[in-house]
Parts: C-alpha cells; structure tokens; sequence
C-alpha cells in the first residue's frame, strides 16, 4: 500500500466496476440518506396519533402512502424513522463487536501457548451458548434499556465469530517472512501487533462487519417481535413489524413496508459483502506483500534504534 492513496482509490474503482457491489453500495447510501435527512421531511411525526377513530388501519394512499397503523399512526414516517433507529443499532453494535473481538483474536493469536488457550476456551464457553438466548437473558437484567442499550447488548455477544477468524490469521502470519524480519531486528509485541499484524488482518474483518450488519438487523428486528428489543413507541422495524401482528389479517400493508425494508437492507449488506470479497481477494494483493516486508525491516529497526 503506498503512501499517496493509489491502493484506496484503486479499491474504490474495483468496486464500483463490480456489478453487485455498485448496486449495494448504491442501496446502501440511499438507505443512509433516507435515515439521516427523512425524518426531518415527513409530513407527520412517527408517534403522532392522527384519529384513532376515523383513520386507523387506512390503506396505502396519496395522503398516506404506506396506509396507517391500528392507532392511527402513518406507517411511511415510521418505516423511514425505522430507518435511522435500526441502521444506528448495526452500526454501533458492529463497531463494538468488530472492536472487541479483533482486540481479543489478536492477542489470542500473537501470545500463543497458555494465554491462547485459556482465551478460547472461554470463548469456546460463549460460544456454547446461543445468542438469542443470552441476549433474552442479558435483557432480563437490564430493563428498561434505551435503543442504544440495544446496540450495546446486540455488540457485546456479537464478537466471537469474529475473535476466531482474527486468531486463525494471526496464527499464519506468525510465520511469514516480513514479521520474523521485524521479531528479528527487535520490534516489540505492541508494534509487531499494530504495526505489522493488524493491518493484514483488516480484509476479512471488513468483511465480516459489512456481512455482521444485515445480521444484527435481523437479530433486533427478531427480538423486537418477541419483546425483548426496542420497546413501544420507538419506530425501529421490528418493533413496527411486532405491532402489526395483531392487525395483520386486515391491515397487510403494516407488514408489508417494515418487511420490505429489512428484506431489502440485509440483502444489500450481504451483497455488499460478497462483493468486497471479490474486490478483496488475496490475489489482488499479492503484488504488495514484498514492500511489506521491507516496510517491517525499516520500522522494526527505527523502532529499536528509536
């Protein structure tokens, strides 16, 4: 990677000319923007009660495109605040998720024997355990919890797949040549680590985040359906799509939007992630790895002579 950016914007053309990565990255800005400046342009609020007796459960029109909930609220306000409340719980419980566990993998992987060992098998104990299940029993003790208690419980049982992959690439660069060239001319274990092991392992932990976001997506909207997630009146979809179920014989409409919008947003994330894998296909990078090692000889020394 050079220092005048030609890697990153040589990245960002390969992924613009991949097919799918251009239509998900294209979703996923449009998704974005409609969460960020939607709100502010919707006619109605998300929780306003427009007349419970005379415009409840309306079908989509053209004063309500998305038709109104079973109190009267307009569903096209909630779907797009939905917007900004379910995409801020991904992001934030990725970031802590993708933050701990790569912390946690890389540690494992680089100090080896005892260290490694204990770490994963108490990881290996988290892992015996499913998710929903303690995220049922994380919420049982910590009730209330706001939206982003959510996202701090959905991130903080979400890192373990990702401390594994970390540790298995980890454990094979240990033996590559630019690393044994630092651990030779003295470079210590925090810079080894951070220096030199970290961002060889960023590819697939790019990844894995972008695949993890559609996920939590899935997760919140599944604990919010069985009242463990975002809690009335917050318009997240899956509460949305919680609410709708006792008027969904009569009122399809209220499943119909919140269900297209998660459908289309973990589509687009996991497209998106399929096709940065493609883009970032370690033969795409084969051509780099010799100034790596020169790269890590040159800090290695400065940092000893330093």
């Amino acid at each position: 990677m050079t220092d005048d950016g030609s890697g990153s914007r040589s990245f960002v053309r390969r992924l613009l000319e991949h097919p799918a990565g251009r239509w998900s990255l294209a979703t996923i800005l449009l998704l974005v923007l409609v969460g960020i400046v939607g709100p502010h342009l919707m006619r109605y609020g998300p929780n306003d009660v427009l007349g419970m007796a005379e415009l409840h459960n309306l079908p989509p029109s053209w004063q309500h495109p998305f038709g109104t909930d079973q109190i009267s609220r307009d569903l096209l306000s909630r779907v797009v605040t939905g917007a900004r409340i379910s995409l801020g719980i991904s992001a934030l419980a990725v970031a802590l998720s993708i933050t701990v566990g790569t912390a946690y993998g890389l540690v494992s992987g680089y100090a080896g024997g005892w260290v490694d060992a204990t770490m994963m098998r108490i990881l290996d104990g988290f892992l015996s355990i499913p998710r929903v299940l303690f995220l049922i029993a994380l919420w049982t003790l910590w009730t209330p919890a706001s939206v982003w208690g959510v996202a701090l419980l959905v991130g903080a049982t979400g890192w373990f797949g990702v401390s594994r992959l970390v540790r298995a690439e980890i454990l094979t660069l240990r033996q590559a040549t630019f690393i044994e060239s630092a651990r030779a001319l003295g470079a210590s274990p925090l810079r080894m680590m951070w220096r030199h092991l970290l961002p060889n392992v960023m590819t697939p932990v790019i990844v894995f985040a972008t695949l993890s976001v559609g996920n939590v997506i899935l997760i919140e909207s599944g604990l919010s359906y069985l009242g463990a997630g975002t809690r009335p009146p917050t318009a997240s979809w899956g509460a949305i799509f919680n609410g709708a179920m006792s008027a969904a014989p009569n009122a399809w409409w209220i499943l119909l939007f919140p269900g297209l919008a998660i459908i289309i947003t973990v589509l687009a994330f996991n497209v998106l992630g399929d096709a940065l894998r493609d883009v970032l296909d370690p033969r795409h990078l084969h051509a780099s790895h010799t100034p790596q090692i020169a790269q890590a000889a040159t800090s290695a020394s400065l940092d000893k002579n330093g």
